[in-house]
């Protein structure tokens, strides 16, 4: 198909491609919903270009969050989110938005008055979708890459996760160059059954498996490798599997993932204990009022642990 930018800035398609009413997914005619192109210049419609002028974060924090997702961001905040939690540890917490499908007017002046209260939304204008989170991800990469290139580590999570940044920030250290790090998949392919979330056409990618990469609700990349992979995305093919898309980003750099500790990134929901979480880097699965049932009891209990 070719693609095409209208005089308006809005993309009109040629060659029998329909744009979804709804879902603002590109689709064949007559076939399921698809991902839009990139590189298209996605405006900003709330951004913060100054964060990074007087400082160099060790770590950008990048969250991806729903518009409506107003009760997750609350609770990152005054939960792993919060920038001071961890003495010493200089963080940067950012909210990764699109636009809500079907309520973009109606939230448009709740979340631009949540900005001004709390200064940490980035949102662009594209829907905001489940095929749609590669696009949230670039979005945060592009942001790094314009506003923050010196920041140590960037590190992509999802709003549902238990975050140990101080366990986190001990990985990471000393400073580390073409390094990612998160639950490592080798070996696994794209889904070809329709009937499936991770669904993935042929047309869309090819291969019978992905390069290596990690789990998307949450991984680090060194500062240098994440305005790289932001870089190369530009000329390559975009997949709706936001995780496997940024490993084939490394592997057309030639940049391999580094593992963790075992079990250090749990990808499935594990049941609070203090002792259990202080030597994890992230638990998926856990909605904001766990979160905010457990942190106090995480941040403050005196346990002794083994």
């Amino acid at each position: 198909p070719q693609w095409d930018l209208g005089v308006t800035g809005v993309l009109s398609v040629g060659s029998g491609w329909d744009r979804g009413a709804v879902s603002g997914i590109w689709v064949p005619a007559g076939s399921r919903r698809w991902p839009p192109p990139y590189p298209h210049p996605y405006r900003f419609l709330l951004n913060h270009p100054d964060k990074c002028r007087a400082r160099a974060p060790f770590l950008v924090l990048l969250v991806a969050s729903g518009p409506a997702d107003l009760a997750a961001r609350d609770a990152v905040r005054r939960t792993w989110g919060n920038e001071s939690a961890v003495p010493g540890l200089s963080v940067l917490r950012l909210f990764l938005l699109g636009l809500h499908p079907a309520f973009h007017a109606e939230l448009g002046p709740v979340l631009s008055e949540e900005d001004q209260l709390h200064g940490d939304l980035l949102q662009q204008d594209f829907l905001d979708t489940y095929n749609n989170l590669t696009l949230k991800t670039l979005m945060g990469l592009e942001w790094v890459s314009r506003f923050c290139p010196n920041a140590t580590y960037v590190m992509k999570a999802d709003s549902d996760v238990f975050l140990n940044l101080e366990f986190l920030g001990g990985l990471l250290r000393p400073p580390r160059r073409d390094f990612l790090t998160g639950y490592v998949y080798r070996g696994t392919g794209p889904l070809r059954n329709p009937a499936y979330k991770w669904f993935v056409p042929q047309e869309v990618y090819p291969n019978d498996t992905y390069p290596p990469y990690c789990g998307g609700p949450g991984y680090v990349l060194s500062g240098d490798l994440a305005l790289r992979v932001f870089a190369v995305a530009q000329g390559l093919p975009l997949i709706n599997m936001e995780d496997a898309f940024v490993g084939i980003c490394l592997h057309a750099l030639g940049v391999g993932v580094t593992a963790p500790p075992p079990g250090a990134f749990a990808m499935y929901h594990l049941d609070y204990d203090k002792c259990r979480f202080r030597r994890l880097a992230m638990v998926h699965h856990y909605g904001p009022q766990e979160l905010l049932r457990v942190w106090p009891h995480f941040r403050d209990a005196p346990v002794e642990c083994p």
